[in-house]
């Protein structure tokens, strides 16, 4: 039986990388309201390896950021990531992560195991605030997908 290869021209072949660095960031009109999320992947030099742009329906601001970190390492761990750097506008959401601040308001509460599931599955992780002009991308992401659903 002849064993068929992929080629990578065509993008056929499953990227494998060890370490990415995320941004994510997500948008709501509205608190709560329509509400899309926008993430980059990135190698470690820097070249893009995937982005996410998409509605996710009526949610808080704070419910879409974290909606944005699930999406992005559920897309990283499927690429065969082991580590992320995680970088975020939202000093909440990445003190929660990071355990500096408890969760406390419950529709959080899942979003949080969430994230904490998928890091576990991690050999490591980093999480960072960086102010909004740092993430530009990320919320361009979010901000196209949020005014495409209007």
């Amino acid at each position: 039986m002849q064993q068929l290869r992929a080629h990578p021209v065509f993008g056929l072949r499953q990227m494998k990388v060890k370490k990415v660095i995320i941004h994510a960031d997500g948008a709501s009109r509205g608190n709560p309201g329509p509400a899309a999320i926008g993430a980059t992947i990135r190698d470690e030099q820097g070249g893009l390896i995937a982005s996410i742009s998409k509605c996710i329906g009526r949610t808080t601001n704070n419910q879409a950021e974290y909606r944005a970190v699930i999406a992005a390492l559920e897309k990283a761990i499927g690429l065969g990531a082991e580590e992320v750097d995680i970088n975020l506008d939202s000093q909440l959401v990445v003190r929660q992560i990071s355990g500096e601040y408890r969760v406390k308001n419950a529709a959080l509460k899942p979003l949080y195991q969430q994230v904490k599931q998928k890091l576990n599955l991690l050999n490591g992780f980093t999480i960072a605030y960086i102010p909004r002009r740092q993430n530009k991308e990320a919320d361009r992401l979010a901000s196209r997908a949020l005014s495409s659903s209007v």
